[in-house]
């Protein structure tokens, strides 16, 4: 394993028991070079969005590539009236991966994860830990290991 950040996340999908399948690639400067790399579509690559809801609280939103946060729906889901996106520095203190790299298992800290409902059933790629690597796993594995919350959060991107 090359980073830290993809032996955290090896180490946590073992830990979970969830069947996966790694990939590598080259760097790419946007989710469509990541998707092509990967031979998928964009919105079977689903990326990892840290969320601010207050104080030292965040939670990780997964969405298919192709989708954008609905926040009214995230909002209500949540029943907070404000939340925002943290810069790239906090989003890599609160998980321990940098930007392009962020996947729900391995993080330093466990945060609450929401899975768009797009995403559910379906067999996706997401981050691996490190630029170029790639997670493929059934997004259901995914949400009974992480005790995610599935709701439609999304719109189109």
């Amino acid at each position: 394993m090359r980073t830290d950040g993809e032996r955290r996340t090896v180490e946590a999908l073992e830990a979970s028991g969830v069947p996966y399948v790694r990939t590598r690639h080259g760097r790419v400067g946007s989710l469509v070079e990541a998707a092509a790399a990967r031979g998928i579509e964009p919105a079977d690559l689903v990326k990892t969005i840290v969320v601010r809801r207050g104080e030292n609280d965040f939670l990780l939103v997964l969405l298919p590539g192709d989708r954008t946060i609905s926040w009214p729906r995230l909002r209500a889901l949540l029943g907070v009236s404000r939340l925002s996106m943290p810069d790239a520095s906090v989003a890599k203190d609160v998980t321990g991966f940098e930007r392009g790299t962020i996947t729900p298992f391995g993080t330093t800290r466990t945060w609450p994860v929401v899975v768009d409902a797009r995403a559910a059933g379906r067999r996706v790629s997401i981050g691996g830990g490190g630029h170029g690597v790639g997670i493929e796993l059934a997004t259901d594995d995914l949400v009974r290991a992480l005790g995610a919350t599935v709701a439609d959060v999304s719109e189109a991107g």
